[in-house]
């Protein structure tokens, strides 16, 4: 990748830029001035979902940069209280009013049903893909995928007709969800990083600082080219100006094999548990 709006290609052929705008915790009444700025700042792709509460904002924010439809990609997601079909439908429907768009470019499904909460989760995960799959046949998604699905939630979906094209899961230095990842990779589905910077703790690593230095770079810009690097595409997320910029700085050099083995080690075998979320 060579600057920002290079592109993955998903296994149905449609092209996603190699990095993402996230707006997870953008107060409705900023996100449209965040998401215009990051239009403005370059980025095309703009990451949003249905309970982050700011969608109309979002798609104000669209709006404001005054920039061709086909020019961006939008991504929202299914929450957890809508899943199975009918349900599923609506809140697409919902969705892409408050986005103010004809279609979306990417849907997801937020979180898998589990099996804490429910005996049929797999069912239930079904009914909800065989929705987001028949919005797709319509037109109405360019790409539908999952999000912090585990390797056990997929099993089902991957021999589905249509098999998910995108896992968005937690990924940063520190918690690289290796199995999850390298079984997404191994089977064309691609994987995107949020929370790339982490929660705020990687930014004061004495490892990725003096990694920093040694490219004269922000620790912020080093975690996103090693995301880049693993062939994983980031949704670095600020709704500071300067901050949207320099997290797009990251095309012009290239982190050595050594540094990023460094970083690799910093791993914790931490993951998102799936099966015991509560929510």
């Amino acid at each position: 990748m060579e600057k920002l709006n290079d592109v993955f290609v998903l296994n149905n052929g449609y092209k996603i830029p190699c990095v993402g705008y996230g707006t997870w915790r953008t107060p409705l009444e900023i996100a449209a001035q965040s998401v215009e700025k990051a239009i403005q700042a370059g980025y095309r792709h703009i990451d949003t979902a249905a309970v982050y509460r700011n969608e109309t904002g979002v798609g104000e924010g669209i709006k404001r940069a005054d920039i061709n439809r086909e020019e961006l990609f939008v991504t929202s997601k299914v929450w957890n209280s809508e899943r199975g079909y009918d349900r599923t439908i609506r809140a697409f429907e919902k969705t892409l009013a408050d986005l103010q768009l004809d279609y979306l470019d990417l849907y997801l499904i937020h979180w898998p049903a589990n099996s804490r909460q429910f005996d049929n989760w797999d069912e239930i995960n079904l009914d909800t893909w065989r929705a987001m799959s028949d919005l797709y046949k319509a037109g109405k998604i360019r790409s539908i995928g999952i999000s912090n699905f585990n390797v056990r939630h997929m099993q089902s979906l991957m021999e589905a007709e249509i098999k998910p094209m995108v896992n968005q899961i937690r990924f940063h230095p520190g918690m690289m969800q290796k199995e999850i990842t390298e079984f997404c990779q191994a089977n064309g589905v691609l994987v995107e990083a949020y929370s790339p910077l982490g929660h705020g703790e990687i930014l004061n690593d004495p490892a990725l600082k003096e990694i920093a230095d040694k490219y004269g770079r922000t620790v912020a810009q080093i975690c996103l080219r090693w995301v880049l690097q693993h062939d994983v595409r980031p949704l670095p997320k600020s709704v500071t100006p300067e901050r949207i910029v320099s997290n797009t700085q990251i095309f012009d050099f290239e982190l050595s094999d050594e540094d990023m083995k460094t970083i690799d080690m910093m791993d914790t075998g931490e993951y998102v548990d799936s099966d015991n979320i509560p929510f």
